[in-house]
């Protein structure tokens, strides 16, 4: 693969596909990407270090990438009290702020991306109801109903009539905005799968390539951070475990099992101190799926300050090496706790000086207050 194909796939469970991707990137036809984010709760690891950085990927590897602020579908999905206006002013007030201010965190220049609001994309746009109806008109509602679970709904849940809706516009969003390249975490992924089997299918808006020839988006899944909290069920159940880990994610609407990019390093450390940290497992060890996925991601090193009388310093240059050390007791989990805070600490800089001002700090004091309604 190019240089540019490596970057874009790298640290991702999945690409769909990679010769989609290598035959995209080698055609000359300019990358155009973009992730989507409800607007529904302070911005945490996952989403500030895990997508943005894979964000940078795509920057450093010429691609042009947007940043979608999805007011309507947080509307659809009834987030922050289902209120249009909150959460348009939520988005663009602390959303898009604290997403700039994370990609400076993982080393990147915010003026080189692109932020659309759900709102202005739509606005007096009858290309894009065409394109939606185009989407429908090639898809059942039976798959809808299916694909309910990209709005953190369960499968055969009752829902209102206009979360059918939703599936339908992300995959019309892709093609209003010309995306051959759509991002997301795992549990999008129903949606992507739509997106490329209507692609051939789409006479409104088709996604072309430097040719003119009609292509599907190619769809990339970041893996899903792990969040704080032991799960209710340890040791983990025997057969597919895929529920179980969904299980685990770190979640923005539950603060215990968050930790957020603006925290303070004193939040930092004493929520990193609590954290479900097994002695004997690496699988589905929050610490351990933090180094791999945030530090070892971004760097080649792990670096674990320590006191000569504990040993000296420690460090790794590799997730498998650290694991490795863990389970065979030469890294102890305080120590290792004390590395990821302290990593952290330094990393998050850039936001907590973005949320310093009144102004960020009521914004962060509203959403705790709209979360805890």
């Amino acid at each position: 693969m190019t240089d540019a194909a490596q970057l874009i796939a790298r640290n991702l469970d999945e690409v769909l596909t990679r010769e989609d991707l290598d035959r995209l990137v080698a055609s000359g036809t300019p990358l155009r990407h973009y992730i989507g984010f409800e607007i529904s709760g302070k911005i945490h690891l996952g989403t500030g270090l895990v997508c943005m950085g894979k964000v940078k990927d795509f920057v450093d590897a010429g691609v042009n990438c947007t940043i979608f602020l999805a007011d309507w579908h947080s509307w659809i999905n009834d987030k922050l009290g289902g209120d249009r206006e909150t959460i348009r002013r939520i988005a663009l007030g602390y959303f898009a702020e604290g997403l700039k201010a994370s990609f400076r965190c993982v080393g990147g220049d915010p003026s080189k991306l692109n932020f659309v609001l759900g709102t202005d994309l739509y606005h007096n746009n009858d290309q894009y109801w065409a394109t939606l109806i185009d989407v429908a008109k090639n898809t059942t509602l039976a798959r809808m109903q299916r694909s309910i679970t990209i709005l953190g709904r369960k499968e055969g849940d009752s829902v209102d009539f206009a979360k059918m809706l939703y599936p339908g516009m992300q995959v019309a969003d892709i093609f209003m905005m010309g995306v051959n390249i759509a991002h997301a975490g795992m549990d999008q992924r129903k949606a992507h799968v739509i997106a490329r089997d209507v692609a051939s299918k789409m006479k409104v808006t088709p996604l072309l390539d430097a040719k003119g020839a009609q292509i599907k988006p190619i769809c990339v899944h970041h893996p899903l951070l792990l969040g704080l909290k032991k799960p209710n069920t340890w040791p983990p159940p025997e057969g597919d475990l895929s529920d179980f880990w969904a299980s685990m994610k770190m979640s923005k609407s539950d603060r215990n099992s968050a930790l957020f990019v603006h925290d303070s390093p004193d939040e930092i450390r004493a929520k990193v101190r609590k954290a479900f940290c097994p002695p004997d497992s690496v699988q589905f060890n929050p610490m351990l799926d933090w180094a791999r996925k945030l530090i070892f991601a971004r760097d080649g090193e792990f670096r674990i300050a320590r006191t000569a009388d504990h040993g000296g310093d420690l460090n790794f240059t590799s997730p498998e090496e650290t694991d490795q050390a863990y389970l065979a007791g030469a890294l102890h989990p305080a120590d290792l706790k004390n590395g990821i805070a302290e990593w952290l600490v330094e990393t998050l800089e850039p936001a907590r000086k973005a949320f310093e001002s009144p102004q960020q700090r009521a914004l962060i004091e509203e959403l705790d207050m709209l979360i805890s309604k």
